[in-house]
């Protein structure tokens, strides 16, 4: 793909990585979650990204996740495998990999380790990965877990490459975001990735968002996107004031691969809430509160 196939206000989930009672990846699971959230109407997927905890994964675990998506969601959306890495090879090695499995296209934050010290060592590092990529590429800035933003001025480079084809903003900067969209190609898709600011994002031209919540209440989703594309103002904001923003607000609170396997696990979606080392799950209270903001989430529509 080109160019994101994707309707306005798309919205897609990073997925989470079901672990089995040995701790292994539960292929089954997660295929069984892909079917759901697609016929939910959700508009594409993101396996291993931040919240498929794909940092604790090994090489073949990726590979396995990524190919139980690719066929679980059998065409009918867009998968965008996480690629994320430290150096150039292994992060070509991933895209590779994705392509091999048959993804759509592969996201790629800066090196989590080593922090370049200008924005010359960035170029460096995207333009070597996206070079002749495989897929098609989407820049993901996550200051947060990677120690900086991406440049400006790098971004607006990169995005006039033919295979970067758009990005992944989890800065929670709109005022950087807006900068992002007015520097980059129309043709350039811009995803939100802050769950609460899926709505006021609408307003400054994103395309979507790339949400851990929506594997969670998909419904509230779907809802708040079609309000966003149909103009209705008064759905949008209940569907943001009322479900999205307090469900992320709770969920910031405990991480967002643990927060979001609880609740997940409360729908049904996947059978066990597991996480792996270091992440930890929330206590029963805090658990019953995730929960209980799940259901007043659903209330909304």
């Amino acid at each position: 793909m080109d160019e994101m196939d994707l309707p306005r206000a798309a919205v897609s989930p990073p997925i989470v990585t079901p672990f089995d009672a040995d701790g292994g990846v539960d292929a089954d699971a997660l295929a069984n979650h892909v079917d759901a959230l697609v016929e939910a109407g959700l508009d594409g997927m993101v396996p291993c990204g931040t919240t498929g905890e794909f940092a604790s994964l090994s090489d073949g675990e990726r590979r396995t996740v990524v190919e139980a998506v690719v066929d679980a969601a059998d065409g009918r959306v867009p998968v965008i495998a996480g690629a994320a890495d430290t150096a150039v090879s292994r992060v070509r090695d991933h895209l590779s990999a994705a392509a091999a499995a048959g993804a759509d296209a592969g996201l790629v934050t800066l090196p989590y380790y080593h922090a370049s010290t200008e924005p010359a060592g960035q170029r460096a590092f995207l333009e070597a990965v996206v070079d002749d990529a495989p897929l098609p590429v989407l820049l993901y800035d996550i200051p947060a877990t990677v120690g900086e933003s991406i440049d400006l001025d790098a971004l607006a480079g990169l995005a006039r490459r033919e295979s970067v084809v758009g990005m992944k903003d989890t800065t929670g900067d709109l005022t950087d975001l807006e900068a992002k969209v007015a520097a980059t190609p129309d043709s350039f898709a811009v995803f939100q990735g802050v769950d609460a600011q899926l709505y006021p994002s609408a307003s400054i031209g994103v395309d979507g968002g790339i949400h851990a919540l929506s594997q969670v209440i998909p419904e509230v989703f779907v809802a708040l996107a079609e309000a966003i594309r149909d103009g209705d103002d008064d759905r949008a904001l209940a569907c943001h004031r009322r479900a999205v923003a307090p469900l992320f607000a709770r969920c910031a609170d405990h991480g967002f691969a643990p927060a979001t396997k609880v609740a997940a696990a409360h729908r049904g979606f996947v059978p066990d809430p597991r996480v792996r080392p270091p992440l930890t799950l929330p206590d029963d209270a805090e658990r019953e509160q995730i929960r209980a903001d799940v259901d007043a989430a659903l209330d909304v529509v």
